[in-house]
């Protein structure tokens, strides 16, 4: 079997335990073996081939992962994910809003919804703010806060 073949057959193998581990180590690893299969095609001997291997290896663990960690770890406080990006939002209330309970749309969603405050009630038609999600209910007030 050629050399270059078992290079790329590392660096699959290498990619896939890095979906397993998502520690951004085993995917620097297969851009090594990408390296060694490299130098394994352009004729180069096994040496060169496992030097190649070792220093891209070593060299996307020392410049790109600290990179693409600090990348996907760092968050900024206005990133906002899941739910709390419906936070804000304006909705048509389609079934009778009050604390006990009621149904809003946004767009093409429909999400059961309560009032904020007891006494607090808005009818079929009306637009409302959704202020929080708790759980599956969206809790809303006037569109105008």
């Amino acid at each position: 079997m050629a050399a270059w073949l078992l290079w790329l057959i590392a660096a699959g193998l290498f990619a896939a335990g890095e979906v397993v581990s998502l520690d951004l180590v085993l995917l620097m690893f297969a851009g090594g073996a990408l390296g060694g299969m490299t130098v394994a095609l352009l004729g180069g001997a096994t040496v060169f081939q496992l030097i190649a291997f070792i220093a891209v290896s070593a060299l996307l663990l020392a410049v790109v992962r600290p990179i693409a960690t600090k990348h996907l770890t760092n968050r900024t406080p206005l990133q906002l994910d899941g739910v709390d990006t419906l936070i804000g939002r304006t909705a048509k209330v389609t079934r009778d809003v009050d604390v006990s309970g009621g149904r809003i749309r946004m767009g093409a969603d429909e999400w059961s919804a309560r009032s904020q405050h007891s006494g607090e009630s808005y009818a079929v038609g009306e637009m409302v703010r959704i202020l929080q999600v708790d759980g599956a209910t969206a809790v809303v007030g006037d569109a105008l806060e």
